[in-house]
């Protein structure tokens, strides 16, 4: 359940759905596993997985919400190879050419054969709407993934007005300033990975890890018009991760110190557990999340 990533939207209107009408929203287009002649099915699941009952759990008007993505692995080789064979069996028996409708045709029926007999593989994303910082915060640094959640949310929702949260200053413009004093804005501090990019394609990409980046051997690269577009951070003492250029952040680390907060819980009560770790980790991303409007500052409350 602890998000490894974040891809952040903003709502441009406040949410409002409550946890009772959302589940029903989310209900509608639940998950349902491949059927034999399915390339791919998408839907929402439970939130906490098998221990959880519910397609939506919340908690302080907070709530999070899981899509589980099932796609047949049908190589296009494998397609390839069997149209070619089929068509040269009857090219040849028929003395002529197939047309490209007659070669579309016969893959179409090779790949429905091959179906069934596919193997199959599952994939699951999650999201956390946070109506009080009015922002939906997607596990994925993958612009592609994150829209398609929010496509399936929209749609049994009837309508979702978001945009990706963008900042007041170039993301690169900050990372580069921190690199070249040497420190960064508080409650973050620099780490020992960065990836340095020029401008120009010819300039090139050039990545430090395990490095002092305060060394004359990276900074000759920001002389040269290089700036940074991904640095390796620390929030205060609590979460690790990667600042990116495209506003996504990766790879997050929660402290191991900051999740035994809730070891007192103990573990007898798997629900409780999760319930008590969901509280903890919403609270610590709602304070990331400000860190980072507050260091790279927020477009919206500048218009």
């Amino acid at each position: 359940m602890w998000f490894k990533n974040l891809t952040i939207y903003r709502f441009n209107k406040p949410f409002s759905v409550d946890t009772e009408s959302l589940e029903a929203a989310l209900e509608a287009f639940q998950f349902s596993p491949c059927s034999s002649q399915d390339i791919s099915k998408f839907g929402f699941s439970n939130a906490l997985g098998k221990i959880g009952l519910s397609l939506v759990h919340s908690a302080d008007n907070r709530h999070l919400i899981c899509a589980t993505k099932e796609e047949k692995i049908l190589p296009a080789q494998v397609i390839k190879e069997a149209m070619e064979d089929k068509v040269q069996q009857i090219e040849d028996e028929e003395n002529r050419k197939l047309t490209k409708k007659e070669k579309d045709s016969i893959k179409d029926e090779i790949t429905t054969t091959l179906l069934p007999r596919a193997f199959s593989r599952r994939s699951q994303i999650r999201a956390l709407i946070i109506p009080e910082i009015d922002m939906i915060l997607v596990d994925s640094t993958s612009a592609a993934k994150s829209e398609e959640l929010l496509a399936l949310l929209r749609k049994a929702l009837g309508s979702l007005p978001v945009i990706p949260l963008s900042y007041q200053t170039p993301i690169e413009t900050t990372l580069t300033q921190w690199l070249i004093a040497g420190a960064a804005t508080q409650p973050f501090d620099m780490q020992d990975e960065a990836e340095l990019k020029a401008d120009s394609d010819e300039g090139g990409i050039v990545k430090f890890k395990q490095q002092d980046l305060t060394e004359q051997e990276v900074l000759a690269h920001l002389e040269t018009g290089k700036q940074v577009h991904k640095l390796a951070a620390q929030f205060g003492q609590t979460i690790a991760l990667l600042l990116q250029s495209d506003a996504t952040v990766k790879r997050l680390k929660f402290a191991e110190e900051f999740r035994a907060t809730n070891d007192e819980v103990g573990n007898e009560d798997p629900l409780a557990r999760l319930d008590a770790d969901f509280a903890l980790m919403c609270s610590e991303l709602i304070a990331l999340i400000n860190g980072l409007v507050c260091v790279f500052g927020d477009i919206e409350s500048n218009d």
